[in-house]
């Protein structure tokens, strides 16, 4: 990763996440709109918020108590979307070293003096009502099954969700979305190549662009990543065009993870069962994280203290963590036991990059 790309993303973190927190008290000025994202059980509701100062930011209410899980007759694709898990997802990248979620913060907001008394959207203002129980209650307009059935309620006007930073736009900075090779089957029935055949990964290597360079490494952490917080639904992944093919993967919309402590799907972690390789850099840290001096679980735990919405995860949460992050290891020791660990832990790639008339080198940056 490049000297100037990492800076550069990273004071772009600290500067939204310290911007978040600074906000967390004040009130929204202005709605600009409100976005229902429905899947098939059209359940899930977002709220795109304009900030006093014209910042914007993406609010996921709250579906779901901490201590609820998934049921487990649910298929991936009709999962809830939780918002302790957006915020909880950026904890974890952080602790991972990644740092490839935008910055999330949880937020109490109220419904009726922060969104209906300040918008002046007319089809907004249409979806609010009462409920029998006096709360504030609001519910989408979309295409699939949006009524007041799946309303969000205040308590009786504060409503608990995750506020996302906005990344910055795509005239300022360009991204694409590619769907993720490992991508499931988003039907009731049918699997994938990569969930029959075990030699599929030599198939993704022939291909552009993980025939060279950084790209198929960095899809395997974003797959670690997914696995410690059991999210399945990473269907496509997004990098920013300005740095070609060697910019880093965003691993953005984590809100379907964290919703089974009990369950490891391991089938998440296709990629590195199949591939056999991993960033040296990443596997320093995991192991590191799963030392007791540095335990992920206590790590999670005090950087997650921060949060205005804490406690985000239960103890659960945090100990399928640790359990998992021994699955990831017992993985990637045995892809070394069978194919040596020159194979398998690769150098993070190296290569020259001009940023401010300067030219930099690195392998690895380690805090």
């Amino acid at each position: 990763m490049y000297v100037c790309m990492y800076v550069c993303m990273y004071i772009l973190c600290v500067c939204i996440y310290l911007y978040i927190h600074i906000k967390e008290t004040k009130p929204c000025s202005l709605i600009l709109n409100v976005q229902s994202v429905v899947k098939p059980s059209g359940l899930h509701l977002k709220l795109a918020l304009k900030l006093q100062d014209f910042g914007k930011a993406m609010f996921k209410p709250m579906r779901q108590e901490r201590h609820e899980e998934t049921p487990e007759n649910f298929f991936y694709f009709v999962d809830f979307q939780r918002h302790n898990a957006e915020i909880a997802a950026f904890h974890l990248d952080r602790v991972l070293d990644f740092r490839r979620v935008p910055p999330v913060t949880g937020r109490f907001i109220n419904v009726t003096g922060e969104i209906l008394y300040l918008t002046h959207n007319e089809e907004l203002r249409s979806v609010f009502f009462t409920s029998p129980a006096n709360n504030t209650c609001f519910f989408a307009k979309c295409l699939y099954v949006c009524k007041s059935e799946y309303a969000v309620c205040g308590h009786p006007d504060l409503l608990e969700g995750s506020m996302s930073a906005y990344l910055p736009g795509l005239s300022i900075a360009p991204r694409i979305s590619i769907p993720n090779p490992w991508i499931r089957t988003y039907s009731f029935t049918g699997t994938e190549e990569w969930e029959v055949n075990p030699l599929y990964c030599d198939n993704v290597k022939k291909l552009y662009p993980y025939n060279s360079g950084n790209r198929l490494l960095n899809i395997i952490d974003m797959v670690i990543f997914d696995f410690l917080t059991g999210n399945m639904d990473r269907h496509h992944y997004e990098v920013f065009t300005k740095f070609g093919d060697d910019g880093f993967l965003l691993h953005l919309d984590n809100a379907r993870g964290f919703g089974r402590p009990s369950h490891d799907e391991v089938s998440i972690l296709a990629p590195l069962t199949q591939c056999c390789m991993i960033k040296r850099s990443t596997l320093f840290r995991l192991k590191l994280l799963a030392q007791s001096e540095y335990r992920l679980s206590d790590v999670m735990r005090a950087s997650l203290s921060r949060d205005p919405l804490t406690p985000v995860l239960t103890e659960d949460h945090l100990q399928a963590l640790d359990r998992r992050l021994g699955q990831v290891l017992r993985t990637v020791g045995k892809c070394v036991k069978k194919l040596g660990e020159p194979q398998v832990v690769i150098t993070d790639f190296i290569k020259s990059y001009n940023c401010d008339s300067y030219n930099y080198e690195i392998v690895t940056i380690m805090r």
